[in-house]
């Protein structure tokens, strides 16, 4: 079920699996442990230390981002890591934040890395738009 490359209308299943998705987006805990997540894996406990707010509640979250196929798994011994689905995932995040980004004043920060000045929040991604 994959998007072909024309402007047409999406059949209804799959435009129901974007609004999904859009709703894990949907609350500012899961965008900033899918944005820890851009970086590099991570377990519940540095996710929760990173994101400030407490384990059980990450591990919540995380569970519904992994049944929306938004985050994966990987066991090392005791300790489970995450990390994001897969390269598309990662872009959506970072052209929602960069997007985000539009909305408050002055320069956005991808913008300014591109022009060389200030650090901004995308600095330690290479894409920029």
């Amino acid at each position: 079920m994959h998007a072909d490359n024309s402007p047409g209308r999406l059949p209804d299943d799959q435009a129901n699996l974007v609004v999904e998705v859009f709703r894990m987006l949907a609350d500012a805990t899961r965008v900033q442990v899918l944005w820890s997540l851009t970086d590099r894996e991570m377990s519940v406990n540095e996710l929760a230390e990173h994101v400030g707010k407490p384990a059980p509640s990450v591990s919540q979250h995380l569970a519904k981002l992994r049944m929306a196929r938004l985050v994966r798994t990987r066991r090392e011994g005791t300790t489970i890591f995450y990390s994001l689905e897969n390269d598309h995932v990662r872009q959506l995040v970072m052209d929602a934040v960069f997007n985000a980004e539009h909305a408050g004043p002055g320069v956005p920060g991808h913008h300014r890395k591109a022009a060389g000045g200030l650090k901004a929040v995308g600095d330690r991604h290479s894409a920029s738009t």
